[in-house]
């Protein structure tokens, strides 16, 4: 008598091998889609707001070219500080998760100053860990307009320009008003250099090395909220 054996399939499902459970591990669910239709609401309310009532403290901001994340904002400088009677741009961009993080703010013009560095950057602390979801663009622009005129020199991301500030009764104000209102003319590093030969004329800080020695000034960094 002949025994027929019929070999039956494993059913589909495991045809095709499960995960490993370290494989399984490391699927990570799918992030939740950001809702820019709120953040588009936000800053369009933020900037009703500042057209309305920011002219009067000297500062203001609008879209660049439509575009809601990113606007260009102005700043008067306060009286009584070197920066009285100038005006300076900076950019804004906003992340797709703003208010919960900060903007991203940078000087367009460039501003010889204690907590700005020659390429724009600022050292505020809450435009980093002291950031709250509660300030909003023209809490940033005012805060950016007092740190004008009240630094602080124990972070600055310019050296030359806080030892100049730190020694304003001794004379060195001579340097460092017009270093101010020259910076937005000359390169950066430039304007340092020319002021500092035009006002002391031919004595030691008319050596050849004078540019690299101010550019070491201004190289010591030691602002909190930057990388080196």
């Amino acid at each position: 008598m002949t025994t027929t054996t019929t070999t039956t399939s494993p059913p589909s499902q495991h045809q095709h091998p499960l995960p490993s459970p370290n494989n399984s591990k490391q699927i990570k669910p799918s992030s939740k889609p950001v809702d820019t239709n709120s953040v588009t609401l936000r800053l369009q309310k933020e900037l009703m707001s500042l057209m309305m009532n920011g002219g009067d403290l000297g500062v203001s901001a609008f879209p660049e070219n439509e575009n809601i994340f990113s606007w260009i904002g102005t700043i008067q400088g306060g009286k009584g500080t070197p920066y009285e009677d100038l005006s300076y741009k900076l950019s804004l961009r906003f992340p797709l998760d703003y208010p919960f993080k900060a903007p991203s703010v940078k000087f367009d013009t460039m501003c010889f100053h204690p907590n700005v560095d020659q390429y724009g950057n600022i050292c505020l602390d809450i435009l980093q860990d002291k950031w709250s979801s509660a300030y909003d663009c023209r809490t940033i622009l005012i805060s950016i307009q007092s740190l004008l005129g009240e630094p602080n020199n124990e972070s600055p991301l310019n050296s030359y320009a806080a030892s100049l500030w730190n020694n304003q009764e001794g004379g060195e104000s001579l340097i460092f008003l017009p270093l101010v209102e020259e910076a937005s003319l000359y390169p950066f590093l430039d304007v340092a250099v020319q002021t500092t030969r035009k006002l002391f004329g031919s004595n030691l800080w008319m050596k050849s090395n004078l540019k690299a020695d101010v550019a070491a000034h201004m190289n010591v960094d030691r602002c909190p909220y930057t990388s080196k």
